[in-house]
């Protein structure tokens, strides 16, 4: 999984603050993270839909985990469910979050339009990729800590992973 670690922009404090409301967004932390797939996920079917479920539960499994960690030290943490775009913490609000707009500002991808949808296009792996996100006011070394035990268990428990 790869993620990166980025300040909440001034284009995204609207819509962070929909997300979570009540929230002081200043020193919001965004964590993009976008697993490589198999196949490229545009493509409709059982074969994607499988991609996706594994993905889903990869990132679920890892984000899970690492907002436990920091909630548990005292920080305020969430992820997005990836497939509603909604938060999975802190329920007080309906708004989805948009993952591809979020990769484009925060990252620089490309966009492509397949039918009604807009696709992030990752720079090396294009459209086979599985964008989620994670949020977090905690300190860079509280989460830079978070991941690196939640990588070093989830190793533990899957030597393949």
């Amino acid at each position: 999984m790869e993620y990166s670690v980025h300040t909440c922009p001034k284009r995204h404090k609207s819509e962070a603050e929909a997300m979570f409301p009540g929230l002081d967004v200043d020193d919001l932390l965004i964590i993009p993270t976008c697993q490589r797939t198999r196949i490229d996920l545009v493509q409709t079917g059982e074969d994607a839909d499988i991609e996706k479920d594994l993905c889903l539960e990869r990132y679920v499994a890892f984000a899970k985990r690492v907002t436990d960690r920091l909630m548990a030290d005292g920080h305020w943490a969430d992820y997005i469910d990836p497939c509603s775009g909604l938060s999975m913490v802190n329920k007080d609000s309906q708004q989805i979050y948009g993952e591809v707009d979020a990769l484009v500002t925060l990252l620089n991808y490309q966009t492509i339009n397949t039918g009604c949808c807009k696709i992030a296009l990752h720079p090396t792996w294009g459209s086979a990729m599985y964008p989620a996100s994670i949020f977090t006011k905690a300190p860079v070394t509280a989460l830079q800590r978070a991941v690196q035990v939640t990588e070093a268990e989830i190793r533990e428990h899957d030597p393949a992973a």
